[in-house]
């Protein structure tokens, strides 16, 4: 996937390699706040919208808040087709209704026509401003997680309760550093070192957990946070994409003891089940690159009874 260079865009991408053949994420250059004291990004219903792919797991994290928060008539959404195309990530020859844009990097060039970098998705969208607000989605969902409460008709769930933030940042790093983005160094790596280390760090983290969710529900007691619905976004991924396309393939999610159904759990939890789009999850990670072929399996329950509480 290429990027845009003064507005103008190029196929060439910037380096994520590092110099032993490990990937290195870059990072995301929007990153103001919607919140209800902000004078530059007020809360106010129909204001904002986002862009996102229902098939990646950093944009769909949004598309889950935005469920779980009930925010559906506060915050309008634009998808883009499932894979990526020449010019990135595509809307298709319908193009999108807010902005007309046939590509991401359209988008992008409405906010900055000279913006130089990655088109990423999840974009939330300052309809007001034209202007994106923010394109990093741990960013997004803490602001979808609370911002909002004031308006009518959200659900008032606290997924990042004061009580376990300390908690919860701290399995944050950990998971984003060797799951959320360990299954991108094992699938991007560039030499067999890195996809060593990278792979033994995935699997020693998803043993700890394992072991972690045989004592308690959830990973931070009884309720679900934040840092649950973040590993979810990968753990929903992993046996579709993530153990063939990724190679990271000592064990199958399915073979975990208390990993396996503890998923079960997440995506039978109220609304979750119809924000994972299956053919979407296939359709970016073996739809963008040759011979696009979608993999018929893995046949996988997500609705088997889970056994783990009420």
């Amino acid at each position: 996937m290429g990027q845009l260079v003064s507005g103008q865009w190029r196929d060439e991408e910037l380096r994520r390699i590092g110099s032993k053949g490990e990937f290195i994420r870059t990072e995301s250059p929007y990153r103001a706040w919607v919140a209800p004291s902000s004078r530059e990004f007020a809360v106010e219903s129909g204001r904002y919208h986002l862009f996102v792919n229902s098939g990646c797991p950093w944009a769909y994290r949004t598309l889950l808040y935005r469920k779980l928060k009930s925010l559906e008539q506060h915050i309008s959404v634009s998808l883009t087709a499932p894979a990526a195309g020449p010019e990135g990530w595509t809307f298709g020859e319908a193009r999108e209704s807010l902005l007309h844009a046939h590509h991401m990097h359209d988008v992008y060039t409405n906010a900055d026509n000279l913006f130089t970098g990655r088109c990423t998705v999840p974009v939330l969208w300052d309809k007001t401003q034209q202007t994106i607000v923010n394109n990093e989605s741990s960013e997004i969902i803490r602001m979808l997680n609370s911002a909002f409460d004031g308006l009518p008709g959200v659900t008032l769930a606290d997924y990042y309760p004061e009580a376990l933030r300390e908690q919860i940042d701290e399995l944050n790093e950990l998971v984003y550093r060797t799951v959320n983005n360990g299954v991108y160094r094992c699938g991007f790596a560039q030499s067999q070192t890195a996809y060593e280390q990278a792979y033994d760090t995935l699997f020693n983290t998803l043993d700890l957990l394992d072991s972690r969710l045989a004592e308690q529900r959830y990973l931070c007691g009884d309720s679900p946070t934040e840092a649950d619905w973040r590993l979810f976004a990968t753990l929903i991924r992993f046996d579709l994409a993530y153990y063939s396309q990724f190679r990271c393939n000592r064990n199958m999610l399915q073979e975990f003891t208390h990993l396996w159904p503890y998923t079960r759990d997440l995506y039978q939890y109220p609304g979750v089940a119809e924000t994972v789009d299956f053919e979407a999850i296939k359709g970016i990670y073996f739809g963008s690159r040759p011979p696009r072929i979608l993999p018929k399996g893995p046949v996988l329950d997500f609705y088997e009874p889970h056994h783990r509480g009420a």
